[in-house]
């Protein structure tokens, strides 16, 4: 899955990679700083290279990628997956980032939302409405 060249753009590259769903939506990301090579802000037509870490960054989603191939052609998923291999450290912090959502989620403060079934009853008894 590599190239013939040995090299290719970052933006091909996120594309083929699957980060992204078109090359017009990872360029936007690199040129507005969501993505980094190396610790470094880059253009879109930067040439990724075997070994080079990539930080991309969308919504709560921050990861850490090293590049293990360079295809500018979008394939499967699996074949994608073969491109990149996350590093430990952003597999364990998107893991405590998954586990702390699904714990928010689950929490509500009491009386906001929808009101209560007694608390229909005490507005209906209030106003005189019927619904």
């Amino acid at each position: 899955m590599s190239d013939a060249e040995g090299k290719c753009r970052l933006d091909k590259w996120l594309w083929a990679a699957r980060f992204f769903k078109t090359r017009s939506l990872a360029t936007d990301a690199i040129e507005s700083g969501k993505i980094h090579v190396d610790g470094d802000r880059v253009k879109p037509a930067k040439e990724v290279r075997l070994g080079q870490v990539i930080h991309i960054r969308r919504k709560e989603l921050e990861m850490h990628v090293v590049v293990r191939g360079l295809s500018i052609q979008r394939r499967g998923a699996p074949e994608a997956a073969l491109l990149f291999e996350e590093t430990p450290e952003s597999l364990a912090k998107r893991e405590n980032l998954a586990v702390t959502r699904e714990a928010d989620h689950a929490r509500r403060d009491r009386g906001l939302g929808r009101p209560t079934k007694r608390q229909q009853r005490d507005i209906k008894k209030f106003t005189g409405i019927d619904w």
